[in-house]
């Protein structure tokens, strides 16, 4: 493993004082996080169309009491970009082996948008390594347009090819409620530009089938571990304490306001008190 200076324009003040970027190897593939804080380790995992950048703003924070790994899981940012393994098993499976080279056992995780489909897959397959999970904007993904269009097999990609800030700049507009900085929406789009980069974000969701029917399977036990939901009011809201109540004994729920498919970087004060009286 390397360390490197984080990457990434508008970082908070001094962030490369605390955090590393490194390339960890995690089995058949290498993955990129960024790491650093000193506690119990706190697992970070992104949201489509984002990168480990998407928690930038509370990352500070959240290292004066936990060691923050903000992750990209297989196919996004600086991960390798292998051509299947976007289930959310396998993508868990990868996260525990880069956590254990990272000498961390056991840890809390918080999954955004597709981070909590993996987020929940790896509090269901692997209860010995995973203390608690809070799952971000995990609601009705169904009804999304844009998942059906993200399942398509290559034609997307030759519909978004060259217009990459059209499509992902459109995700974003739409999806936040309060805007996104203009710079952050720009790092997130230039990341996709690269071929491989843009046909691995579509990854995850041409393998829904088969992480639906991992899921049914999960469904079957209920999480053993406390499990926090949180929505945007002005997104899913309750929509995934709701979802998550049949498979979680220990559940809360809270809905922030004025917030919409980014808490992390629309609210971070109001989503790290959410996050405190949790973790």
């Amino acid at each position: 493993m390397t360390d490197l200076d984080p990457a990434g324009p508008g970082l908070p003040g001094a962030f490369a004082r605390t955090f590393r970027s490194r390339r960890v190897p995690a089995g058949d593939v290498t993955l990129h996080a960024v790491t650093g804080g000193d506690g119990p380790a706190l697992l970070l995992l992104p949201g489509w169309p984002q990168t480990w950048y998407s928690w930038r703003e509370v990352m500070p924070a959240l290292a004066r009491d936990f060691t923050v790994v903000a992750a990209d899981p297989r196919g996004t940012g600086l991960s390798d970009k292998p051509g299947s393994g976007y289930d959310t098993g396998t993508m868990a499976e990868d996260l525990v082996r880069m956590m254990a080279a990272l000498g961390h056992e056991r840890f809390a995780v918080i999954g955004q948008d597709v981070g909590a489909w993996t987020a929940y897959a790896l509090a269901a397959d692997h209860p010995a390594h995973v203390t608690k999970v809070a799952l971000v904007e995990a609601g009705t993904a169904e009804q999304e347009w844009h998942v059906a269009f993200n399942r398509l097999d290559g034609l997307n990609e030759e519909l978004v090819r060259g217009r990459e800030h059209l499509y992902f700049g459109h995700q974003f507009a739409t999806k936040a409620y309060q805007a996104l900085p203009s710079y952050a929406v720009e790092h997130y789009i230039a990341t996709l530009r690269d071929p491989d980069a843009l046909r691995a974000s579509f990854e995850p969701y041409r393998a829904l089938g088969v992480t639906s029917a991992q899921n049914e399977r999960r469904a079957a036990t209920r999480l053993d571990v406390p499990v926090l939901a949180i929505g945007g009011d002005q997104s899913v809201a309750g929509r995934p304490e709701a979802m998550l109540a049949p498979v979680a004994g220990d559940l809360t729920g809270v809905v922030l306001e004025n917030c919409g498919h980014y808490p992390a970087e629309e609210v971070p004060l109001a989503f790290l008190d959410a996050l405190r009286g949790f973790l």
